[in-house]
């Protein structure tokens, strides 16, 4: 019987490329593709799918929200997520959650073919830099205490001192610039710092970066 595959990524020129290489595999049924979080959900419910490859960043739900939601009620099928994200926390997240692989869309075709087919077999596909690259230190609990900073927060002000704009920021954690900016605010608020060099001489003090 052949895999059935489904495609969830919200670019259409890319979409097609995956077809054309995908349709060269044997015993691989690629299913019409679905361009969000709500249609790859109902199509679940709709039709027979052994593996997904899934893109992170999609309108109306996400790829991790998504990712929460097949793990929870289609736990049989497999999925590999499909990114330009090569961020180890990030990837380990997405192995917790319980994807079946992780792969980059820089891959060529072969890699993606063989990704594919690993986790067809039954085993996984990620890659060793999720195991290579240590967690950022989170701050002691005093310290979150002691300025009722949240850890998303610290997070963000370790980006801000990294000198990543609002939108860079939210494209790494998946979150709209408007999220940002809230948080931006409410940092500003909490320690009475209201310019980027000023956070980024907070980060260097309390060794946040």
């Amino acid at each position: 019987m052949a895999l059935r595959l489904l495609i969830a990524d919200d670019h259409p020129l890319l979409v097609d490329g995956l077809i054309s290489v995908l349709e060269e595999i044997e015993d691989v049924l690629v299913l019409e593709p679905v361009s969000n979080g709500r249609q790859l959900i109902d199509r679940l419910r709709k039709l027979v799918v052994d593996v997904i490859l899934l893109d992170l960043n999609m309108p109306h739900l996400d790829g991790i929200a998504s990712l929460k939601i097949i793990k929870t009620e289609f736990f049989h099928v497999k999925v590999i997520v499909f990114t330009s994200y090569d961020q180890p926390k990030l990837i380990r997240e997405i192995k917790t959650l319980g994807a079946e692989g992780y792969l980059l869309k820089t891959s060529n075709s072969t890699t993606l073919k063989k990704a594919i087919a690993t986790v067809a077999a039954g085993k996984t596909w990620f890659p060793e830099t999720a195991v290579e690259s240590p967690e950022p230190e989170i701050p002691a609990d005093d310290f979150i205490k002691k300025y009722q900073i949240t850890k998303r927060e610290v997070e963000i002000i370790r980006m801000i001192a990294e000198g990543l704009t609002t939108k860079q920021i939210g494209d790494r954690l998946f979150v709209s610039e408007f999220t940002i900016n809230s948080h931006r605010r409410n940092i500003c608020r909490k320690l009475n710092i209201y310019t980027p060099v000023g956070l980024l001489n907070f980060a260097k003090e309390q060794g946040l970066v």
